[in-house]
């Protein structure tokens, strides 16, 4: 006797004023089917969250709606998507409320679930003092310069753009300090650190044996690009290649990341948050202070792994 095979689950049935609203959509206002059949799933999602709440899709509050927005961003969809479910909110209820098939429109308040800002990737101390060990190693001139670049970044915590466009003027005279032309067009100082400078000097003597075309002459880290300087791109290629060269992670090694560093580690050394503001030429505290959580990550995990009472149970 042949085997009957499971029957496929039923797919719940879809709400009439759901199948109202599609059509609604294709109809009067043109959708693309992309768009249609996208916010059908996402109001299919909705039932059905709702429906193990004891709630009626057209009887939905604010807060059901919120408590799934939630739900929904809690499971690490991208920012793309939790905006398009909250759109399908808004554009259903809208019409619920349009066609009197519900007194009021629950989702006209809601905002987008907030989510927790991702803590910059950085390196410790160790493993920049790591990949600067490499740099010395790297022979002739190419090494002369990759010393240059890093010893710079990790000395100012420029961004690469203002790094690799540095002009030849802005180092003529051995400064102490390197004025910086970054984001509208402002200037800012920023010390060098003595290892910068004797880096930096030292590139300049080989730099100073280039035959350097008109445009190229103008950079302190010039090249043949037709930019006239090293673009972001190879900076970043050499950085990786760095990085193994260290034993590190290339993955973990970037020109933003060498800037993540440079303010972590002064503000672990006790800086004071608006001069290192300052120096990273930050128009707001408030994406400076993304550092300070950073501290407070690090800290809270060397107590959980060194201190003799964190493996404790109350």
């Amino acid at each position: 006797m042949a085997r009957r095979g499971r029957r496929p689950a039923e797919k719940p049935q879809r709400p009439a004023q759901v199948e109202i609203f599609i059509e609604m959509l294709t109809a009067e206002r043109g959708a693309a089917r992309n768009t249609v059949e996208s916010y059908g799933r996402d109001l299919d999602l909705l039932n059905g969250f709702l429906g193990k709440r004891g709630v009626a899709l057209e009887q939905a509050t604010s807060d059901d709606l919120r408590a799934w927005l939630s739900a929904a961003a809690g499971s690490g969809f991208a920012a793309s998507t939790a905006a398009r479910r909250l759109s399908s909110l808004r554009q259903f209820y809208r019409f619920l409320f349009a066609e009197k098939l519900r007194p009021d429109d629950p989702a006209a308040a809601l905002d987008m679930p907030k989510k927790a800002r991702a803590l910059p990737k950085i390196l410790s101390v160790e493993e920049v003092d790591a990949l600067l060990a490499a740099a010395q190693r790297l022979p002739g001139r190419d090494g002369l310069r990759l010393r240059a670049l890093l010893e710079t970044i990790y000395a100012t915590g420029l961004r690469v753009s203002e790094l690799v466009t540095l002009p030849i003027s802005a180092v003529e005279r051995d400064p102490q300090m390197l004025i910086v032309r970054g984001k509208g067009d402002k200037e800012r100082l920023v010390p060098l650190t003595e290892s910068a400078r004797a880096a930096i000097a030292e590139w300049k003597q080989a730099r100073a044996a280039l035959k350097l075309g008109a445009k190229a002459q103008r950079y302190l880290f010039p090249s043949r690009a037709i930019e006239g300087h090293l673009t972001r791109q190879r900076f970043a290629q050499l950085l990786k290649e760095l990085a193994l060269a260290a034993g590190l992670d290339p993955a973990r090694v970037s020109p933003h990341v060498l800037r993540h560093a440079f303010a972590s580690h002064l503000l672990a050394g006790g800086a004071d948050l608006r001069a290192v503001q300052v120096m990273l030429g930050h128009s707001d505290i408030s994406t400076t202070q993304i550092y300070t959580h950073v501290l407070d990550e690090r800290l809270k995990t060397l107590v959980n792994q060194h201190h003799p009472l964190a493996g404790r149970k109350a």
